[in-house]
């Protein structure tokens, strides 16, 4: 299992170096699909990025996962990474499953045990939410934009002054 710090670091050291996926995950000793994902998630979360969300995703979420790849033809990983979901495996479980029992797989009413949470019953009921709190995340994610929009001028620019040529 990896840190953050030496997440960020790799990423980084994408980010900055003319150095493809292999060649740095050969480097510093790790998988090149695990790094592309790494990648992703900054990109999409960035500071965020490897911070671990809520593990238990209710059906609704799931089927929005699966459309997500269905629509838009994205890849199973980008997805991951999109909706921050940390393992790769569990998306192509759900992909297998809405294939294989379609718009019942993710149905809460199958279910053992407690029911799943939905929006009605969140904790994080928006009605219920103080202003301070409100404002607190409108400013955190305010800062993400930012955050993403600087990172996404700096990898262009980085694109633009290099010459094009073919990685390994």
């Amino acid at each position: 299992m990896y840190d953050k710090r030496f997440k960020y670091s790799v990423v980084e050291r994408y980010l900055n170096e003319r150095i493809s996926y292999r060649e740095l995950a050969d480097d510093v000793g790790m998988d090149a699909s695990t790094l592309r994902h790494w990648i992703k998630l900054v990109h999409y979360h960035g500071e965020n990025a490897f911070t671990p969300p809520y593990t238990k995703y209710p059906g609704d979420f799931k089927i929005e996962v699966i459309k997500r790849i269905e629509d838009d033809g994205a890849s199973i990983r980008d997805t991951a990474a999109f909706f921050k979901i940390p393992d790769i495996s569990m998306v192509r479980k759900w992909k297998k499953k809405w294939e294989e029992d379609g718009e019942d797989a993710f149905d809460s009413t199958s279910r053992k045990g407690q029911p799943i949470m939905t929006k009605n019953n969140s904790f994080h009921n928006d009605s219920k939410r103080s202003k301070e709190s409100l404002e607190a995340e409108v400013k955190q994610l305010r800062m993400e934009n930012d955050y993403l929009k600087k990172l996404n001028a700096l990898v262009h620019k980085k694109e633009q002054s290099q010459p094009k040529t073919k990685r390994k």
